[in-house]
């Protein structure tokens, strides 16, 4: 840091550049942008994130983020709550809902499967799912776990825990580039793999 700031600026230079993305020239920029706004935007801005902090949750059926206890679309009855649509990371539940042709509810793992990184299955919510399925009314559950070696390993292990339990198991078709993750798709891509998904083997 530069001994040319404050010691406050200095830190509030620090934190934006921990934040993916930034680098040491935009987290100078940022800074000083916070700097120079008035008291009501700046403000504004620590308020945003301290709400974002203490209110935002885990949806208790479905886990994806949710300021009670239950998610907007685990709340909404015009849902086909017989279909669970299951996907590493909220980001992509977000970029499926903008497809806007997904009536389904969702699962949210909190991740893929990664040994090699330390997380195992019991790191993510693949018991809650087994669990959903088991107390009955689920008639297809679609995996749309990311088109990489991961994702594809994450919903092979899913596909074997709930393929006794006797209900569909399908695939988003492969629209999507292998290796790619579901998040940067487009919605075009993402329709064309919701519409022509197919059931694991």
């Amino acid at each position: 840091m530069s001994s040319a700031y404050t010691e406050s600026l200095n830190k509030l230079i620090e934190e934006f550049g921990r934040l993916p993305g930034i680098g040491p020239k935009s987290a100078e920029r940022l800074a000083f942008h916070i700097l120079k706004a008035g008291s009501a935007e700046a403000l504004g801005l620590a308020e945003a994130i301290r709400a974002v902090k203490t209110n935002i949750k885990r949806c208790k059926v479905c886990y994806n983020l949710s300021e009670g206890p239950l998610c907007q679309i685990c709340s909404d009855a015009r849902r086909d709550k017989s279909v669970i649509c299951v996907v590493e990371q909220p980001k992509d539940l977000i970029s499926l809902e903008k497809t806007g042709t997904c009536k389904w509810v969702y699962h949210v793992l909190g991740g893929h499967i990664a040994p090699l990184d330390g997380i195992e299955p019991s790191d993510l919510t693949i018991d809650k799912l087994v669990e959903r399925v088991r107390a009955g009314g689920i008639k297809e559950v679609v995996m749309a776990t990311n088109p990489n070696l991961e994702g594809d390993g994450t919903s092979l292990y899913i596909s074997s825990l709930l393929r006794p339990l006797g209900i569909k198991i399908t695939r988003l078709a492969r629209g999507l580039p292998s290796g790619s993750t579901i998040e940067y798709a487009s919605g075009k891509i993402l329709t064309d793999a919701i519409m022509g998904r197919q059931q694991l083997e």
